[in-house]
């Protein structure tokens, strides 16, 4: 009677603690208490943003309508307005082929419940002619991340990209529609050290205040984490013009780079806005394998799957834990289909709501996915290989 006991309690514990799913019998793995997830696809819902042909907007770089989102619509950034979740996603039209070769334009989407969205059908952020011309003709706006400051204006980095040298740019808008654009974060730095650097990938540092997700500033200053080939830091006073932070040797300070047999053995891109909690400053990372032999061999190679790294509190510049394993990889069709077939969940977007953490992200530079954790529940990572 008690081995029947303690079978049951085994059985129950497994069923409650395990994933076994559809991608073989692999696991996933229960987070350490300083990390977020594991976050859950809902049901039936993704993706949540695809192409649509039908959308056609009067481009001013071209002097001709434009459908802006019929070939891929990816990498999105996320925010809460008025009581919804506000998606803003990258969009390409078809004037090309291959990523990068196309035009970008920054889309806009609303939910009530973070899954069901209605989409604008033209584009809120878009090269035009204005200042940031020679910066953004004729690649676009890509890739953006968004953040609000306690008095309700929202900030955006985004890559404009001249198809010459991608700039992490800054636009801000009160209503995330109208936006006034303020130019490369870099570009005053050093007297114009790094004006013609390729930057991109930035997350500035955020904190949860009455419910709200809001920028923070760390010793008097705004902080971004920011980078591609490994993870850098940069200060601002303005939020508009940033510094990048330097090592010693008036180089680059780098913070974590990629680490050879890992799942970030190639690339360590910062993902959403950093929050700070009580065990530090946590960052979410997009993590590429390597395609080299350094590469983690239970991945696809070339796969970008999502890392989380913790820094100090008290030296923000200081990483403290780092996962070894992602907590989200590319698994569903629609991650593993499309202009990236090496699968892509390209976390830029997240969201606090309902008490719940909403993620937003690019499916295989294709689609829009959306994934949940919920704080009340235990849930664990997406499944690991053996």
């Amino acid at each position: 009677m008690k081995f029947r006991i303690l079978l049951s309690l085994l059985l129950i514990s497994w069923l409650g603690f395990s994933t076994v799913d559809g991608y073989g019998q692999a696991k996933g793995y229960q987070l350490p208490n300083w990390a977020l997830g594991g976050f859950v696809r809902p049901d039936g819902v993704n993706p949540v943003i695809i192409p649509d042909p039908a959308s056609t907007f009067n481009c001013p770089m071209r002097k001709a309508p434009s459908k802006w989102e019929e070939s891929d619509t990816f990498n999105p950034a996320a925010t809460i307005k008025d009581g919804k979740i506000v998606v803003l996603y990258r969009a390409e039209d078809n004037t090309a082929t291959g990523i990068g070769s196309r035009t970008s334009r920054i889309g806009y989407a609303s939910s009530s419940d973070g899954m069901a969205l209605k989409r604008l059908t033209v584009p809120v952020l878009f090269p035009d002619n204005d200042k940031a011309r020679e910066f953004e003709w004729p690649g676009g706006c890509e890739d953006p991340r968004v953040a609000m400051t306690e008095e309700g204006l929202y900030v955006m980095f985004y890559t404009a990209w001249n198809r010459q040298v991608p700039r992490l740019s800054v636009a801000t808008s009160k209503d995330l529609i109208h936006w006034d654009k303020h130019g490369p974060a870099f570009y005053k730095a050093y007297n114009g050290r790094f004006k013609d650097m390729a930057s991109k990938s930035a997350s500035i540092v955020t904190t949860l205040k009455n419910g709200k997700q809001v920028i923070s500033k760390i010793n008097g200053r705004y902080f971004m984490y920011w980078g591609e080939n490994g993870v850098s830091a940069a200060l601002s006073d303005d939020l508009f013009n940033w510094q990048p932070v330097l090592n010693e040797k008036n180089d680059l300070k780098m913070l974590i780079v990629p680490r050879d047999g890992y799942f970030d053995s190639s690339l360590t891109e910062c993902g959403p806005p950093a929050i700070k909690t009580d065990k530090g400053i946590l960052l979410l990372y997009n993590g590429k394998n390597s395609k080299e032999e350094n590469r983690d061999k239970r991945f696809t190679a070339g796969a970008y799957c999502g890392g989380q790294v913790l820094f100090d509190l008290n030296d923000p510049y200081r990483p403290i834990a780092r996962l070894d394993l992602p907590f989200f990889r590319p698994m569903a069709s629609y991650e593993k289909s499309g202009q990236y077939t090496d699968g892509t969940v390209f976390m830029e977007g997240l969201a606090f709501f309902h008490n719940k953490w909403f993620m937003y992200y690019g499916c295989a530079d294709s689609k829009v996915g959306v994934a949940v954790f919920d704080p009340a529940k235990t849930t664990l990572s997406d499944p690991i290989p053996e």
